[in-house]
């Protein structure tokens, strides 16, 4: 599982730089939308003592999101770096029934079976608990090591319906007019960090007047597209009885 969200020039898990990106930063508008919504929906289900736990957190970048409102939080991911284990099989180390809030960030189009991992996260949920997803609508392809679906808003909430998830909200980051604008400043400045000297002076020049330019045009992208057709979708939803 990754935590990871850009493509090709900015395959990095510095959480510093996901909770505050660079203006020259490719991903600089995504990634500042994607921390404004995962912020502003954390503090609808965190508060003091709220258990939450981060499945698939890497390098857990919103760590502090959560903290900062007094909630109890842990890391799930494989390997031996996070306090949850996530088995090779999908499944938590985590006894049924034991947090108030699953959060997942930019991994759910990386796994392979849904069924195991929704089913993971509604087993370690309370009743009435929580689900604060994010993930993929038309954003980059990006292997980490596995890249394997995208989704419109309309499919993403049906997909957490079908697995016992009542979406509150679907909230879209970037449409998809300053999408065409970050897709072609994200492969200009892959190719001219490449070059020496002054490559990687001239990728962030023209980065930060592409990101001008894309913050521009999804201001004046109508909402009902931008809803529709976003770059990621930060999503709330509670789970329900079978």
């Amino acid at each position: 599982m990754t935590n990871s969200t850009s493509p090709g020039v900015n395959h990095t898990n510095d959480g510093r730089r996901r909770l505050n990106p660079r203006p020259w930063d490719t991903d600089w508008l995504v990634l500042r939308g994607m921390h404004r919504e995962i912020r502003r929906i954390a503090a609808i289900v965190a508060s003091p003592g709220t258990a939450v736990i981060d499945f698939g957190c890497g390098d857990k970048p919103y760590e502090s999101v959560f903290t900062r409102l007094g909630a109890r939080y842990a890391g799930a991911d494989l390997g031996s770096g996070s306090e949850i284990a996530v088995g090779d099989d999908g499944r938590l180390g985590a006894p049924d029934k034991s947090y108030d809030v699953v959060f997942s960030s930019q991994v759910l189009e990386h796994v392979r079976d849904l069924d195991t991992y929704f089913a993971e996260a509604r087993r370690v949920l309370r009743p009435g608990g929580h689900l604060l997803l994010s993930t993929h609508g038309s954003w980059f392809y990006h292997p980490q090591p596995e890249d394997h679906r995208r989704w419109t808003r309309e499919g993403l909430t049906a997909e957490l319906a079908a697995h016992g998830f009542e979406a509150a909200e679907c909230s879209p980051v970037v449409g998809p007019l300053a999408y065409t604008t970050i897709l072609r400043i994200t492969m200009i400045a892959y190719v001219l960090r490449r070059l020496p000297v002054a490559g990687p002076i001239l990728a962030r020049c023209l980065t930060l007047l592409a990101n001008a330019q894309a913050r521009l045009e999804d201001a004046i992208t109508p909402s009902g597209v931008v809803r529709d057709n976003a770059c990621v979708y930060v999503t709330l939803s509670r789970k329900v009885a079978p």
